[in-house]
């Protein structure tokens, strides 16, 4: 018992496997309310039949291929998988499909053709669907489903993966509140059912067969997916077997576990060895039917797989807590093996079983995290130096655009000068000895580390050369401003309150885009900026026409000029604002007085109708990732029983870009797009948005 027969793997416990994988399904898809109404044979199945539930967490990015890489091989794609995401390359990496295929497995797959793209010449037989055509929910499903027939009742097979895109599809064009995801469901039940009486009724008494139902990733509460949310993470992993002891229970919570762990536990379920790079812990309940001695086996080989993998990648792994933990139940694997070996099948060799087992999986849980951790770690002192040189350049060229772009187009770098400054010695001294304090106290590789010292010292002396440049630069810029005459048009005028507010706006908006959150609930700071502007410009303009004097031009024209040029959407290009010009107040009669208070009032109402217009225009849709299931204007209208409202709005709106429009169009133009105008309208009848007035439902129109 002491030394590991590694070479030799234990027998299959299922003879067929089927893996159905749903793209985009989300764990409240199967164990909520939405499982129950449409997937009512897979709720049976998991709350009263041989099955077992868990719920699977995806590592982000939760994309297709990167998220198929971590089921198939256990380990944990970085972010360059989602770039790759799009062109999938061969998958060189050990893996299951791998191991299936040298062990003579048949493997049939229908699906998603990233597989066929990941694992080239590894099917026996295949066809792969495209998912680029986002707006199909039907076709990308019916061709995985109209093999299945054919396929189930041949013999000729021993591993079949179909990879349904409908239900993804669905999510990124409606989202998943949308009445097409019930349906879609529904289909998938009546798929899962088909196969699960087929592989029962196929079933031999010495070797059992084995469904697994899984999802690569979630979807968010607008339908998308990539993050890290709740919703995109979480996804159902259905073991169904006849193995398994039936539920006498209803299932209460499902137990979470890593995507990677199905790696591992469908390494042991087909009796192949575990992928090299799996950072998988073995999902004990699906092997819990077998005998102490096989489970401990199980998890043994896994425990072994892990180890390995860490003396490859931390030198220092005999120190690590999880390694020490396995040496530890190792031994007593050992002498569980010597008492099961003398034939005492007391309580006591059960007990010690039991013991050991569960020093085997706390080993496993500790190993693992230490292994995520490790691939999850960035040489961050590479990443900032690499980034602090790119920034540098970016802004000694935008200091030195102007110049660049003036008449006499003159490209001035100033790098001379700092090269023989104190600044450049002392900045380089500086950096050096960073460097050597970093490089010698860092535990894990570092890229800049391992270059040579002359290399390093190098791009110390550029990154100290394009500071003290940028510097210069500045000091250059601030020297010529002030030794430019000043007009006195420049000196009299000064900031006022609405330019430092578009300035702070502009500058947070930016700032805002930093974080992911902010990205997406972007239109919230709109919003918010839009109302503070517009309530600037109406304090602005109560106080140029209420409070400064008819002889005090100066304000009252800045306050003109910035309210035009931030309302010109808002059709006020006409508001005239005292204190204009000389020539107007000159030509001005009873009657021009007249007009000017009106246009006063309607400057003064025009801030607020904006606001009114921002409120209806945020009741219209509920966007963003917190509040996109919320019911809005746009629901009410685009439902089926408001149909007349939405076709009299979409009527009224483009005759109203047709009259706006119009007057600036010679007659050829106007004829051209009233005819572009009816063809979105007719186009939106074609395909049942909207309604013609002589309409009675969406039957009697051809596209």
């Amino acid at each position: 018992g002491m030394v590991s027969n590694w070479t030799k793997i234990p027998p299959p416990l299922f003879k067929k496997v089927v893996i159905v994988l749903i793209d985009a399904l989300r764990d409240d898809f199967v164990f909520g309310s939405k499982g129950k109404q449409f997937m009512p044979y897979t709720t049976q199945v998991v709350e009263k039949g041989t099955s077992y539930s868990f719920i699977a967490e995806a590592k982000p990015p939760t994309v297709t291929m990167p998220r198929i890489k971590a089921l198939m091989t256990g380990s944990i794609p970085g972010f360059i998988d989602v770039v790759v995401n799009l062109n999938s390359p061969a998958l060189l990496d050990d893996n299951l499909i791998w191991q299936a295929k040298t062990a003579g497995k048949r493997i049939i797959f229908y699906g998603d053709d990233t597989w066929v793209k990941l694992f080239p010449k590894h099917f026996v037989e295949y066809d792969g669907t495209t998912s680029f055509f986002v707006s199909d929910f039907t076709e990308v499903d019916d061709n995985v489903t109209r093999h299945l027939d054919r396929v189930l009742k041949r013999e000729d097979w021993d591993l079949l993966i179909l990879h349904y895109l409908g239900l993804d599809h669905i999510g990124h064009m409606t989202g998943p509140n949308s009445p097409l995801v019930g349906p879609k469901l529904r289909e998938m039940d009546n798929i899962l059912k088909k196969i699960h009486i087929s592989l029962l009724s196929k079933e031999e008494a010495s070797l059992p067969n084995l469904l697994v139902v899984c999802g690569d990733h979630g979807m968010s509460e607008t339908g998308s997916h990539g993050g890290s949310s709740e919703g995109e993470v979480h996804t159902p992993l259905l073991f169904i077997s006849s193995a398994f002891e039936k539920r006498s229970a209803p299932l209460a919570q499902p137990e979470h576990v890593q995507q990677t762990d199905l790696a591992s536990t469908l390494a042991i379920g087909l009796g192949l060895p575990i992928s090299r790079n799996s950072v998988g812990n073995l999902i004990l309940p699906v092997v819990g039917g077998k005998t102490m001695r096989e489970q401990l086996r199980f998890v043994h080989l896994n425990g072994f797989q892990l180890s390995r993998l860490l003396q490859e990648n931390i030198p220092a792994y005999e120190k690590d807590p999880g390694y020490e933990h396995f040496k530890i139940a190792e031994k007593s694997h050992g002498n569980w093996i010597k008492l099961y070996l003398e034939g005492n099948n007391s309580e006591i060799l059960l007990n010690l079983g039991k013991k050991v087992l569960k020093q085997y999986l706390e080993a496993l849980k500790i190993l693992s995290s230490s292994l995520s951790k490790q691939v999850a770690q960035y040489d961050m002192y590479s990443m900032m130096v690499g980034t602090v040189i790119i920034m540098e350049v970016l802004l000694l060229l935008l200091l030195s655009v102007p110049k660049a772009l003036s008449k006499r187009a003159e490209f001035e770098v100033p790098l001379s000068p700092p090269l023989f400054s104190l600044l450049f010695y002392l900045m380089c001294l500086m950096l050096c000895a960073v460097h050597v304090i970093v490089c010698t106290s860092a535990e894990s590789l570092c890229y800049f580390c391992s270059m040579s010292w002359l290399t390093a010292v190098g791009v110390m002396m550029l990154i100290s050369a394009l500071t003290c440049g940028i510097l210069t630069a500045i000091a250059k810029i601030f020297e010529n401003s002030r030794l430019q005459p000043k007009s006195p048009i420049v000196s009299s005028s000064s900031w006022s309150e609405i330019d430092v507010l578009i300035l702070a706006g502009t500058i947070g908006h930016v700032l805002s885009l930093g974080a992911s959150s902010f990205v997406e609930e972007e239109h919230q700071t709109w919003y918010f900026l839009i109302n503070t502007l517009c309530l600037v410009l109406c304090q602005e303009l109560c106080r140029n026409n209420f409070l400064l004097k008819e002889c005090d031009p100066q304000h009252s024209t800045n306050v003109k000029q910035n309210f035009y040029g931030v309302g010109e959407t808002s059709e006020c290009k006409n508001i005239d604002i005292p204190g204009a010009s000389n020539s107007k107040l000159g030509k001005a009669t009873s009657s021009s007085e007249l007009i000017k208070g009106s246009d006063k009032w309607i400057s003064l109402a025009t801030p607020w109708i904006i606001l009114i217009c921002c409120r209806l225009l945020r009741s219209l849709n509920q966007t963003g990732v917190q509040w996109a299931h919320r019911p809005d204007f746009g629901h009410w209208l685009t439902s089926s029983e408001h149909k007349s409202e939405l076709s009299f709005l979409a009527a009224v709106s483009l005759l109203m870009i047709f009259f706006l429009v119009q007057r600036r169009c010679s007659l050829v133009s106007k004829i051209a797009m009233a005819l572009g105008l009816l063809g979105v309208y007719s186009y939106r009848a074609a395909v049942g948005n909207v309604i013609f007035p002589w309409q009675h439902g969406g039957k009697d129109i051809s596209k």
